[in-house]
């Protein structure tokens, strides 16, 4: 049974049931009810193509990530579609591996396939390219800091703040020689945890020492190595390290098992993130919690207030929205805290 139909059946115009199906609350009661008992008779499946045309939407979004393989972009990539499934929309998810070629070439794809809105995670694009999404007029958030944009919605978490407390805690637990493994990317919240780290040694009357500040790849890997080269340059090893993430941390707590040193005896280590592996590591990862799952929901949100807003023809293109998260510690062992109050299992 089409819609034509079920009117047809029920007495009514073609434009009444539609009214039905898509706001039953602009249909008097009695009406919507006898259509509706006939729809759930009939077990009439919309067809959502039909309706994509007739409403000019698609019933699409698409996300795009920098890689899929990263548990906490999967968290965020979680909450974006928690929110969407709930619109009865689809999500496309698209995994641009760090390539900024890669997530034009996806972008590209994903407004000639006509997606209702696009939620670009620690976007890489340029101004230019930028200029082009825009004159599209495809709703688009971004979630994470970011370059691309400032004239767009964004979902952002405090990483200032959050580095700042963890490297207070080390301070705290009796560390003075704090170092860092900086991670390259995403830029603009390694540049904002680096400045959060120098702040505290300054505010504590502990002098920055820029040796002790190593810059590396973002992985496990980047860890391994970067701890590996400052225990074999530095003439004296520090009392603790901080890791601009917890993959950095897993690599570094390797590299120093691999030189019989002891963590956190020997030397402490904490990360960032708060990955799911950070409580299974031995020793159990000292760690800054981020918000992953909250910064997609709210950034799923955004994208369908924007949508929405659009579908009612607004013509006056409002501020854009800032929403910025805060981070929490989980104290465990590898930082040398005794009590390790906020321990996770």
């Amino acid at each position: 049974m089409n819609i034509k139909q079920i009117a047809t059946a029920a007495g009514v115009s073609v434009a009444t049931v539609s009214r039905v199906l898509n706001h039953p609350e602009n249909v008097a009661p009695k009406t919507r009810e006898k259509i509706q008992k006939i729809i759930d008779e009939e077990e009439y499946t919309p067809n959502l193509f039909a309706q994509g045309l007739n409403f000019k939407r698609t019933k699409t979004i698409g996300l795009v990530l920098p890689q899929n393989i990263n548990s906490a972009n999967m968290e965020v990539a979680n909450g974006v579609e928690d929110v969407a499934r709930q619109k009865g929309y689809i999500t496309f998810i698209c995994n641009m591996e760090k390539d900024p070629k890669r997530e034009k070439e996806y972008l590209d794809q994903l407004i000639t396939r006509k997606v209702d809105g696009l939620i670009l995670l620690y976007s890489t694009l340029n101004e230019e390219y930028a200029s082009w999404i825009e004159e599209e007029n495809v709703p688009i958030v971004l979630i994470g800091e970011t370059k691309a944009r400032d004239s767009w919605d964004s979902v952002f978490v405090d990483c200032r703040a959050g580095a700042a407390e963890m490297t207070a805690h080390l301070i705290e637990c009796g560390h003075k020689r704090i170092a860092m493994l900086c991670g390259k990317d995403p830029e603009p919240e390694a540049k904002a945890m680096l400045q959060g780290y120098k702040n505290v040694l300054k505010a504590s009357g502990i002098k920055v020492e820029e040796h002790l500040i190593y810059q590396v790849n973002n992985n496990i890997e980047g860890g391994y190595i970067g701890m590996k080269k400052m225990i074999g340059n530095l003439p004296r090893k520090p009392d603790a390290v901080f890791a601009s993430s917890d993959e950095i941390a897993y690599g570094a707590i390797d590299a120093l098992k691999e030189m019989k040193l002891r963590v956190p005896e020997d030397i402490a280590v904490t990360g960032f993130g708060n990955d799911r592996m950070s409580s299974l590591m031995e020793p159990k990862v000292t760690t800054v919690e981020l918000p992953y799952r909250k910064m997609g929901i709210y950034g799923a949100r955004m994208l369908f207030d924007q949508i929405e807003e659009k579908q009612a023809k607004a013509e006056k293109r409002r501020r854009p929205k800032k929403i910025q998260l805060q981070t929490k510690m989980r104290v465990r062992k590898s930082c040398g805290h005794r009590e390790r109050i906020g321990e996770m299992f």
